[in-house]
């Protein structure tokens, strides 16, 4: 069964969304507190979290950054706020968040949503690519979601890596963003949102030598990106 550890100091909205995942097959734990949340998550094994941004005792975000910096398992994380402004959406990405929903909002629509988050993260409920792409002194391990650099280990978030593959598998190609969504995650990209400007730049924090002259992942102005030709697979 999936674990959820919801972080929620809204009492009312967690008494609802708790019973609801339950329905549907997840283990749900609630807490109320940061505090309470990092206790939990020493003890145990969370799939997907689902994050408050406001919380009373702690900032969201940098319960966030913390998550993705000290866990081991890697869980999606859900940031799940009234703070709708597209900055914090982009801040909320920056700092590793894999999905972002305002409140309010339909339950049907955040069980969507984490579906999705896990289908990314479970390569075996699709075609298994067993293949290597590698650029350089970069590997990516399709099979076993890995990516290494100068071969030590690259941290990215689910849905950083799916983009990742997604530019690398059509390497040579120029991709616009409505192309990278659709392949990722399946659904129209607002034109508005730049939520891919962010996880490119997160990318390539990550697997350029210089991110801010990048060789692998490079911007075609009025368009949209493109890895480097160059990749051997």
């Amino acid at each position: 069964m999936t674990s959820v550890l919801l972080i929620e100091d809204d009492i009312r909205l967690a008494q609802m969304i708790a019973p609801y995942l339950a329905q549907h097959e997840f283990d749900v734990m609630h807490s109320a507190s940061a505090t309470d949340a990092q206790a939990r998550m020493k003890l145990h094994r969370f799939d997907v979290v689902l994050l408050d941004l406001m919380l009373g005792d702690a900032d969201g975000l940098a319960l966030c950054r913390q998550i993705r910096a000290e866990s081991h398992d890697d869980p999606a994380i859900i940031m799940v706020t009234g703070r709708g402004d597209p900055a914090d959406r982009i801040i909320g990405l920056e700092v590793g968040a894999d999905d972002y929903l305002p409140k309010p909002f339909e339950p049907r629509e955040l069980l969507a949503r984490m579906r999705a988050v896990l289908r990314r993260m479970r390569p075996g409920t699709r075609a298994i690519d067993t293949g290597l792409i590698r650029s350089g002194e970069l590997e990516i391990d399709i099979a076993a979601r890995t990516v290494t650099l100068h071969q030590q280990p690259c941290a990215l978030t689910s849905l950083q890596f799916d983009l990742l593959v997604s530019l690398a598998r059509q390497a040579g190609r120029v991709l616009n963003r409505e192309q990278i969504w659709q392949t990722v995650r399946g659904e129209s990209y607002e034109s508005f949102d730049r939520a891919i400007d962010v996880h490119i730049g997160r990318i390539r924090q990550v697997i350029e030598d210089d991110p801010r002259s990048p060789k692998r992942i490079i911007t075609v102005r009025g368009v949209g990106y493109v890895f480097s030709a160059q990749t051997d697979r």
